[in-house]
């Protein structure tokens, strides 16, 4: 079987792989690192699938090589006839079925999983990937199959008739498929059928933040025993499982910051997204006044800042139902996801100026890049940092009459 070989008295990598049932190698000049490796295994695999469909030509891979002479149209004529008569099977793959390496790579990948991730993967292979794939050994899918399986994932039949699948659905779907094809193709030595088979483009969607004026009428409509919880969401950023999984002993009045360590998913308190949204987020003074509040009614009955009367954490399909839609139809402002509040967050941080890297620390982001690039189109409006500072430059510079500007609200 080919493989990628190490030289241990140079420390270089070499290929060896079987050519017309002659055994072949072919050094490089390359250290063994992880990259090299990864590298060499994709040159490797596009061997493999040359020689078995007949078009490899050795001296297009390794020119130069004494092997590419040997194996060349003047050259091959004796090694041609010698392997002719003793002609070299490929070895016949036993690999497992495809829903029995499933279970093996589900059960050996889950530790390393969120639960919501674990149930995405689950969910994919019951209603997809069994069914289709389930009955075949693993080294058996083509790709071919692989890219008809996709075009199917594409329409979906309900009781309304035919409607399409959304291009990020697809791309989960076949993620899992693709994840576990390869997996089977390392392990059994395939070639990977899914290999540059790439994603859907997925269009990109609009945020839909409140405006200020419609965080203070929604928190002052909202139930009395939630509105504490709508000014952190509001005034924090954090996400769902962050606010719902926030507990008293991360709550530093002294220091008037949320350590955000945990979140809440499932029914269960897991680590958080990853390790950026792992941070401390200061107290505006709202919201300061509403976490002490908050301690006054829940402190004594649960370790969780916004609970149950039984003291367990809240459930966000409940919060949506009851009291988010709810407040939204009252003050007649169009439905949108309970995650926007933490878009409307960072907007308004913008708004009043706050600077880029400090609001991607209390989003959680490492980088002001997703910042920019979720929120870019906010910044000019709600910040007035849209050119008008360098019209105003070169209006006194170049003594040019500045044209009255017109603010958002149309008042000059």
């Amino acid at each position: 079987m080919a493989r990628i070989g190490l030289r241990k008295e140079t420390g270089t990598l070499f290929f060896d792989f079987t050519y017309m049932g002659i055994r072949c190698r072919e050094q490089t000049a390359l250290k063994d690192t992880p990259r090299n490796r990864r590298n060499m295994e994709k040159v490797l695999e596009k061997i493999e699938r040359a020689i078995v469909g007949g078009s490899f030509d050795y001296e297009v891979f390794f020119p130069g090589s004494r092997r590419a002479k040997q194996f060349s149209s003047e050259g091959g004529a004796q090694v041609s006839e010698t392997f002719q008569k003793q002609p070299v099977q490929a070895p016949e793959l036993n690999t497992p079925l495809f829903s029995d390496f499933a279970e093996t790579w589900f059960s050996e990948n889950k530790i390393a999983w969120r639960v919501n991730t674990q149930k995405m993967h689950r969910s994919h292979l019951r209603k997809h990937l069994l069914p289709r794939f389930g009955h075949r050994c693993v080294h058996e899918v083509t790709r071919a199959e692989l890219m008809s399986f996709r075009s199917t994932l594409g329409e979906i039949e309900s009781a309304a008739g035919k409607r399409e699948r959304s291009p990020k659905t697809i791309n989960e779907i076949m993620g899992t498929l693709t994840a576990i094809i390869k997996e089977a193709s390392l392990r059994f030595g395939f070639p990977n059928p899914g290999e540059g088979i790439k994603r859907l483009n997925v269009r990109k969607k609009d945020i839909q933040p409140l405006s200020l004026e419609q965080v203070e009428r929604f928190l002052q409509i909202v139930r009395a025993d939630y509105q504490s919880y709508f000014m952190v969401r509001f005034f924090t950023g954090m996400r769902s499982g962050e606010v719902h999984g926030l507990k008293w002993r991360f709550v530093d009045f002294d220091r008037r910051e949320i350590l955000v360590r945990e979140t809440y998913s499932l029914g269960r308190i897991e680590y958080t997204k990853n390790d950026g949204s792992q941070r401390e987020i200061k107290m505006s003074e709202p919201v300061y006044q509403a976490l002490r509040r908050q301690y006054k009614a829940t402190a004594h009955i649960s370790e969780y800042v916004f609970c149950t009367r039984t003291g367990k954490p809240l459930d966000i399909s409940i919060v949506g139902k009851r009291v988010w839609r709810p407040t939204l139809l009252r003050l007649e402002i169009p439905y949108r996801r309970l995650y926007q509040t933490r878009h409307t967050a960072a907007t308004l941080w913008l708004a009043s100026g706050e600077s880029p890297e400090w609001i991607a620390r209390q989003m959680g982001h490492t980088s002001t890049q997703m910042l920019f690039s979720v929120y870019s189109r906010y910044v000019p409006n709600l910040t007035r940092q849209d050119g008008s500072a360098m019209e105003r430059v070169l209006a006194s510079r170049l003594k040019i009459t500045q044209p009255s500007v017109t603010n958002d609200r149309g008042a000059e």
